[in-house]
């Protein structure tokens, strides 16, 4: 079954809403009316009962017709009984008649009588407390009930071009207003297909339709903001994989180049071995980082644990430039709501810089800021300019600051780092510290 669309849903539900309205409104109109009539009709033939009633004459305790009133039209029906004796009769129909007589002699005051759309109305003559005879009037419901025919007939008809008009207009007002909605929604798929900087740009909302333009504009920034990250993420990536890519590829070639000795054949193998656990780790992390954004279980670590894993990863390069790397005790146990893997290449590469940038030591400590693991890496190097702190985490962008000769980049990158803090809730961030750089990692805390 084809689902109706918004407009159509609308036009049904004001369809049946103004169907039930004017039902209710014709129905009680024509309600009232009848009632009305009916009431005219009861009214009408009591009082020709009433006006027969003072034109008769009692003598000697005897009912007498006195003059007929002259007010008396053609579908008026009058009676007179002395008892059940019949001093005036009309020429009634059979049913009619009968019903006169049956009025006669019971208390019954009106009476209709069926098939003959007449009412009739029974008032009784008493002298003395003593009932004399009765007068029985008739009038004809005929011109009623034409009136309310024609009155449900007219209403019924009204009642229809009503709701005509009001679908016509329903129809018009739906269109005209869902009519932007719709361009809108239409350029807002077009824009995101095909031009995201494109914005309604209506201002602040101040109705529906601004605040449908603002919804929109809040899905396009960040339908940009999520292929701008994209974007960036293909660039860390390419800028992380390209160095030990070539590495690889390089010593491999120079490898095979000539016939080498044993122990040169070791030394490249050593380090295509070493570029391809770079590689792994890189690839790991990332895994890692997309099942974490993909909402997948975050496992737990010791924080201590990590920073000593990490200065492990990075103990070749801290003695290849002399330096020292101080792990602060901490008083208890700490817990990172994350896998230590994870943990340790967001710490690692944040290691690396210090040893590249610092000139003796490099200190790390370890605290707990409400529901996160800090870690505070210090170094005694230049440190970090204050133009240059969010510059550095962008992919192949590097400080003013001198650094060390080797070119073996800075494991998973600076970049890369503060993206996989992100990705599960943390961050990385540089700033000045008591005589070099410090930079300042922030984990989930188990």
């Amino acid at each position: 079954m084809t689902r109706l669309g918004l407009k159509r849903r609308l036009m049904l539900v004001v369809g049946v809403a103004v169907t039930v309205a004017l039902l209710g409104l014709v129905g009680g109109f024509n309600l009232i009316l009848g009632n009305v009539l009916n009431r005219d009709a009861r009214d009408l033939v009591r009082a020709r009962a009433v006006a027969q009633v003072d034109s008769l004459r009692i003598e000697h305790g005897r009912l007498t017709v006195g003059e007929t009133p002259e007010d008396r039209s053609a579908d008026a029906y009058l009676w007179t009984f002395a008892g059940s004796r019949p001093l005036e009769q009309p020429q009634a129909a059979a049913a009619a008649d009968r019903a006169a007589h049956r009025l006669a002699t019971s208390d019954v005051r009106f009476l209709e009588v069926a098939g003959s759309d007449t009412l009739l109305y029974g008032a009784p003559v008493i002298e003395n407390r003593k009932r004399l005879g009765t007068v029985v009037a008739g009038v004809s419901l005929a011109p009623y009930e034409q009136t309310r025919k024609l009155a449900l007939l007219a209403s019924s008809i009204l009642g229809g071009l009503l709701l005509l008009l009001v679908v016509i207009i329903a129809r018009w007002l739906l269109s005209a207003s869902l009519r932007p909605v719709v361009r809108m929604t239409r350029q807002a798929a077009e824009w995101s297909e095909y031009d995201l900087h494109h914005r309604f740009a209506l201002g602040t909302p101040h109705d529906e339709l601004t605040e449908l333009a603002s919804t929109l504009d809040g899905l396009l920034d960040r339908l940009a903001a999520s292929l701008r990250h994209e974007r960036r993420f293909s660039a860390e990536l390419s800028h992380e994989l390209r160095t030990p890519l070539a590495r690889v590829r390089a010593e491999s070639e120079l490898a095979l180049r000539r016939n080498r000795e044993p122990h040169e054949y070791r030394k490249a193998l050593e380090l295509i071995q070493s570029n391809a656990d770079q590689l792994g780790r890189t690839i790991d992390a990332l895994v890692a980082a997309a099942r974490y954004e993909a909402g997948g279980e975050r496992g737990t670590a010791d924080a201590h644990q990590v920073a000593e894993e990490a200065a492990r990863t990075c103990s070749g390069l801290a003695a290849e430039r002399q330096m020292t790397v101080q792990i602060a005790p901490i008083s208890q146990p700490l817990r990172l709501g994350v896998d230590r893997d994870l943990a340790e290449r967001i710490l690692q590469p944040v290691l690396e810089n210090a040893c590249r940038y610092g000139a003796s030591r490099i200190r790390v400590g370890i605290s707990r800021e409400n529901s996160r693991i800090v870690y505070t890496v210090e170094d005694d190097g230049p440190g970090v300019a204050d133009d240059e702190a969010d510059r550095i985490f962008e992919p192949g962008v590097r400080g003013r600051a001198p650094r060390a000769g080797d070119d073996k980049g800075a494991g998973l990158g600076l970049a890369l780092a503060r993206r996989l803090a992100r990705s599960i809730d943390g961050d990385v961030v540089a700033g000045h510290g008591a005589s070099g750089g410090r930079f300042v990692v922030h984990l989930p805390r188990g």
